[in-house]
C-alpha cells in the first residue's frame, strides 16, 4: 500500500497532507507537522511506503486554498478515517458543526446521545486526523473559552476569526 503525501504553504503555516487509495486519511499542522504527520502513518499504516507526490492530493489542495480564500465553507474531498467506533461517530459529527458557527464539548455529546461525555468527546475531538476539514476548531470550552486544539491556539482562533469573517488571511 502506498500513502501519498505533500507539503502545503498555507496562511497557517506548511500543512502536510497525506491520501491513501480510499481517501484522504491525515492533514497535520502547527508546530512539528511533518513529524506528527509521519508518527500518525507509521503507526496506522505500518506497513505503508510514504511517497511523496502533490498530484494525488490536488483536490484536497484545491478546496483548502478556496477554503482559506472564503470562497468554500463546506469541503467535500473522499476521507479514509481510522479510529474507533466512538471516534469515528464524533468525527462525523464535526461534520455536522455549520461553517462559521461553534459549539461546546457538552452540546456535541448530547448530540451524539452521550450526555455527560464531554471528556470522551474532547478526547476523541483531539484525535482528528483531519483537522480544518474535520472541523474540531469548532468546538469550545461551556464557558466560551478555546480549550485545546492540535495545532495550537493561535490556529484555532485564526480559523474561527475566518469562519466569522474577522481575520483574512494572507494566501500562500
Amino acid at each position: 500500500m502506498i500513502i501519498y503525501y505533500t507539503a502545503v504553504d498555507s496562511p497557517l503555516g506548511q500543512l502536510y497532507l497525506a491520501q491513501h487509495a480510499n481517501g484522504l486519511c491525515c492533514l497535520s499542522l502547527g508546530g512539528g507537522a511533518q513529524d506528527k504527520l509521519y508518527s500518525y502513518i507509521r503507526k496506522i499504516f505500518p506497513t505503508a511506503e510514504l511517497k511523496a507526490s502533490k498530484p494525488p492530493l490536488q483536490d484536497a489542495i484545491q478546496q483548502l486554498t478556496e477554503y482559506f480564500s472564503g470562497g468554500r465553507t463546506h469541503f467535500d474531498v473522499s476521507l479514509f478515517l481510522t479510529g474507533t467506533d466512538f471516534q469515528k461517530q464524533v468525527w462525523n459529527g464535526l461534520l455536522e458543526i455549520p461553517y462559521g458557527k461553534t459549539i461546546s464539548y457538552g452540546d456535541l455529546a448530547d448530540r451524539l446521545e452521550n450526555p455527560g461525555g464531554m471528556r470522551a468527546v474532547g478526547a476523541a475531538n483531539g484525535q482528528n486526523p483531519i483537522p480544518i476539514i474535520i472541523p474540531c476548531h469548532r468546538v469550545i470550552a461551556a464557558d466560551g473559552s478555546l480549550g485545546g486544539y492540535t495545532g495550537g491556539l493561535e490556529i484555532k482562533r485564526k480559523l474561527l476569526d475566518l469562519e466569522q469573517q474577522k481575520y483574512t488571511p494572507t494566501l500562500f
